[in-house]
């Protein structure tokens, strides 16, 4: 079973071969969809679907832990779901099952700037078809779009609020981490160094400057987050409707 080994030998990842351009293409086909199809699907029970896709994330990580296991390459140092994106994917989880906006809060920030940058220059070595691959563009697409479908069908909107709460999470979370990575070596949220692969993280600075780079740029990124986001006020809204009837 090739697809489920704990080698990359003959599934070796790629950055841009056309397997990771399908993947790109297919998160924005996705989007794409949702918000094309916004309307309809406002109008329809989704409650489904969101338990489905919850339920399948749970399902997912589950497996892609006992693969580690299975392969013997689960670590304290590496494995823990201690990382970015591993957090977007509970609170993707926890949204889909809730509903509550404090997870989408933080989830529209952290999805959109964590997981599309890590779905731009992924940290992976096995390619297609491995389950590896599945595992990594699967919760990734699904960090994106899943607040993109909430605030495209649902109707959540940011505030300025949610990126001060972001920004609080987010320093919260550093001293944490790095006591973790202290206990095992580790180097989650790349706090002691930077991903071997190519990243955005090149660009910011040598350690540690890049961690206080790293602040400057998601403060600022999460400010366009909220613009392009957040709720119209009631004088843009009367003067598009005022446009389109006359």
């Amino acid at each position: 079973m090739d697809w489920f080994s704990g080698s990359y030998k003959h599934v070796h990842f790629h950055m841009f071969s056309a397997s990771h351009i399908a993947a790109l293409i297919l998160l924005v086909l996705i989007a794409f969809s949702i918000f094309l199809f916004k309307d309809k699907l406002r109008n329809r029970n989704m409650r489904t679907v969101e338990l489905a896709v919850a339920f399948f994330l749970i399902g997912i990580e589950a497996t892609y832990h006992i693969w580690m296991l299975h392969t013997g390459t689960w670590t304290a140092d590496r494995s823990l779901p201690l990382e970015l994106c591993s957090f977007a994917t509970f609170f993707t989880i926890l949204l889909l099952i809730t509903r509550k906006n404090i997870f989408y809060e933080i989830l529209l920030f952290i999805g959109l700037l964590g997981a599309s940058q890590a779905l731009i220059t992924p940290y992976l070595f096995f390619g297609f078809p491995h389950f590896r691959f599945f595992h990594f563009f699967c919760t990734h697409i699904l960090i994106v779009c899943t607040p993109l479908y909430f605030t495209w069908v649902k109707g959540y909107r940011p505030t300025f609020t949610s990126v001060i709460k972001t920004m609080i999470f987010l320093n919260l979370l550093v001293p944490v981490i790095s006591f973790i990575n202290q206990l095992t070596e580790g180097n989650y949220l790349y706090l002691h160094h930077k991903p071997s692969t190519a990243s955005l993280l090149d660009f910011l600075g040598p350690y540690p400057w890049y961690i206080l780079s790293l602040e400057g740029v998601a403060f600022t990124l999460s400010i366009f987050v909220w613009l392009l986001f957040r709720r119209k006020s009631a004088t843009v809204i009367a003067e598009k409707e005022f446009h389109h009837y006359f």
